[in-house]
């Protein structure tokens, strides 16, 4: 036994120690060699594509409107004279053709008739102008008084109308939208009764230098409603108005919701606005061929919804197309770069 402890354990011990002194050395000094692996890019840039399918487009403009009580109409005077007795005072409900006034105009003699036979000047004659309400409502003022004078086309008062209008402001790329000037619109009034249509839609753009809305501008009117048009005057503003049918009770102020319907194709060509360089009337796309390139191809457009537009001709049923044309961004919300608004489109 004192034989194994004064030589066995220590001999161990060094050869135990030996050992990892050994081991920290090759570990220090002498790493292992891993074979290099070079960084090859392995991946590949796939464009989306997509095949040309039937679907229906529903060609819906929306916009948002407000209620405005329809423009008051002028009453002006139609003589030079003195107003001699008023029948109407403000605040009065009159009808279209009413006499709100009437001016005394002076009949002016003849140097012959001027001189009776005693050579005495004979005594003024007077003739009676009636000044008549242009339309049917309330005058809402009155600028003039008995005994005062007027002159030929002097504005006297205003006569404000019972009805009301709902207009909006039409941005300019909506008007491709609206090539067929429909008729009539659907009316949601915010809080109030359920949707109507009104007949008499009006698509006003004013000239350059024009004061009013309606003044010298280009119109398209699906009637003739009489309704103001509401918007702003001067610059390019497109203004779409129609008038509110009498049996719906509105308020000035509200606020509208006004849908025009541009048309409705079924069964034709569709293809999403992403795909198409050009939104109305022409446009490119890119077809991708067998061999893996792509074809810059014309086509025509048809309606257009916002998200999809109808291809008119250049393409044909299941031809593949790049689904974002180059240069064209993705939008995670589905909607197209500078979309107006995304309608619904149905596709088989």
């Amino acid at each position: 036994m004192g034989v194994v402890r004064k030589w066995v354990f220590p001999v161990l011990r060094i050869l135990l120690i030996a050992a990892i002194a050994v081991a920290l050395g090759k570990l220090a000094f002498f790493p292992d060699k891993t074979e290099e692996v070079s960084a090859v890019p392995t991946g590949e840039v796939v464009e989306p594509v997509i095949p040309v399918a039937l679907g229906t487009i529903v060609n819906d403009v929306v916009v948002q409107a407000n209620v405005t009580a329809d423009p008051a109409s002028p009453l002006k005077s139609t003589a030079a004279g003195t107003v001699d007795e008023i029948f109407f005072p403000q605040g009065s409900v009159v009808a279209a053709g009413d006499t709100v006034f009437d001016v005394k105009v002076e009949i002016v003699r003849t140097p012959e008739d001027s001189i009776d036979s005693e050579g005495k000047t004979k005594p003024k004659i007077y003739r009676y102008e009636q000044v008549l309400a242009p339309a049917a409502g309330v005058l809402s003022s009155l600028g003039v008084i008995s005994g005062q004078d007027v002159t030929i086309g002097m504005v006297a008062g205003q006569i404000a109308p019972p009805t009301f209008s709902v207009s909006g402001s039409l941005k300019p790329e909506q008007r491709y939208r609206l090539v067929d000037q429909p008729t009539e619109a659907s009316i949601a009034i915010t809080g109030g009764p359920a949707a109507f249509t009104c007949t008499g839609l009006r698509i006003t753009t004013p000239l350059a230098g024009s004061e009013g809305g309606n003044a010298g501008g280009d119109e398209t009117a699906g009637g003739t409603g009489g309704a103001g048009t509401g918007g702003t005057s001067g610059g390019s503003t497109t203004t779409v108005s129609c008038p509110i049918p009498g049996e719906v009770t509105v308020f000035s102020g509200l606020a509208a919701e006004m849908t025009i319907s541009g048309g409705k194709a079924e069964n034709v060509l569709v293809v999403p606005t992403t795909a198409v360089r050009g939104a109305a009337l022409s446009g490119t796309v890119w077809v991708s061929l067998a061999d893996g390139s792509t074809e810059e191809r014309a086509v025509g457009l048809g309606l257009n919804d916002g998200s999809q537009v109808e291809i008119t001709g250049g393409l044909a049923e299941g031809d593949q197309i790049l689904q974002f044309a180059p240069g064209a961004l993705a939008d995670p919300s589905g909607c197209p770069p500078g979309a107006v608004d995304c309608g619904g489109v149905i596709t088989r």
